[in-house]
């Protein structure tokens, strides 16, 4: 599943081809996404200028004159800046295209993305109101993860992937911050000192700030707007490395169950 690097790496890679363009047309050929597309979202947005390209938490922004279209990616879905007149592939679902001859192409193979439009402000929205900060934003920060942490039994790693604590670190970010930070994924969040709990926020904001310089990590399925892969993943520590030595202390990784997902982990290097 893109996660906030893959994202935010998206955002990038399209904000160029979109900002102060007009959308000459959108072209829905699936609308049964997660949610179903609105039937009459291409006559709302025809002939509005794009503002502005934003993230929030794991959900795009694109903002008109008039209202915005908020996009989530899914588990597979992927964005790409082409010609209009580009060969369609499978599960290419939808089309902006832009008074430049070019069009944002949403393809997802899996149909778990979305893509709404509000003209009220996004950020109100139901699926964003209430999200909680985002790991690069300022209020993110030590004393931030002391006071949700304290007196909680949950493993941090669990914590860190609750979307109510912070948004977007996702299973493999976390895994890596955990890893940088020296901190065993399975202790008791409540139980972390403060300076510890201060070194992890570090590390997330390293961790992520890495993987966007570096286009995000493809395990499987992403690409960015380029149609190329991220190429985080190289620099992976633990994540999908059971067995593997560790490329600090040579120890094999570890690798366990939490919550469902997949936990790697350094049973030195990590305490």
């Amino acid at each position: 599943m893109p996660e906030l690097p893959e994202v935010e790496t998206t955002r990038q890679g399209i904000y160029p081809a979109l900002i102060d363009r007009r959308i000459d047309k959108v072209i829905v050929r699936e609308p049964r996404l997660r949610w179903r597309v609105i039937p009459d979202l291409a006559a709302r947005v025809q002939g509005q200028r794009v503002l502005d390209v934003r993230r929030r938490a794991k959900y795009l922004l694109i903002d008109l004159e008039r209202g915005s279209l908020i996009l989530h990616l899914g588990m597979s879905g992927n964005l790409r800046v082409l010609p209009q007149t580009a060969p369609l592939l499978t599960h290419d679902h939808v089309d902006v295209i832009l008074d430049s001859g070019q069009c944002l192409r949403f393809n997802d193979p899996r149909r778990f993305g979305s893509l709404h439009w509000t003209e009220t402000d996004p950020l109100e929205h139901p699926l964003l109101e209430n999200l909680a900060p985002e790991p690069l934003g300022d209020d993110f920060n030590a004393d931030y993860l002391v006071d949700v942490a304290q007196r909680r039994h949950v493993a941090i790693k669990q914590l860190l992937m609750n979307s109510q604590v912070v948004v977007g670190v996702g299973n493999i970010y976390a895994s890596e911050s955990l890893f940088r930070a020296g901190i065993r994924p399975t202790r008791a969040a409540g139980k972390i000192p403060r300076a510890r709990l201060a070194q992890l926020t570090d590390a997330i904001k390293v961790v992520l700030n890495d993987a966007i310089r570096a286009g995000g990590t493809t395990l499987r399925d992403y690409v960015n707007a380029s149609g190329t892969p991220g190429y985080f993943r190289q620099k992976l520590f633990v994540y999908e490395r059971a067995g593997e030595p560790c490329r600090i202390c040579r120890a094999p990784i570890k690798q366990i169950a939490q919550g469902q997902r997949s936990t790697y982990y350094c049973p030195k290097c990590q305490t």
